[in-house]
């Protein structure tokens, strides 16, 4: 699964997913071992096999609140590895 810091942090603390307190979820975010730009690449290159999406599409993806929740530098890396 290839999810941006936040949208981790999202899922442990919704009332809706795991319910893990804010404090809990920081410090398991804080101390957890990901290379973030990794997701967001792996997650660019799933929208661009599965929705054929322009590489501008997916990036607004990968930063929109309502999307992925990666930051600019990790969604520009993405796209700019992106074959």
């Amino acid at each position: 699964m290839s999810m941006s810091k936040a949208g981790i942090y999202d899922q442990l603390t919704s009332e809706y997913g795991e319910k893990f307190t804010a404090e809990a979820a920081k410090y398991a975010i804080d101390n957890v071992q990901v290379d973030w730009k990794k997701n967001a690449l792996e997650k660019a290159k799933s929208y661009q096999e599965t929705m054929s999406m322009s590489p501008s599409a997916i990036y607004d993806q990968l930063i929109s609140e309502h999307g992925e929740k990666f930051t600019a530098e990790e969604a520009k890396y993405a796209v700019d590895n992106l074959k």
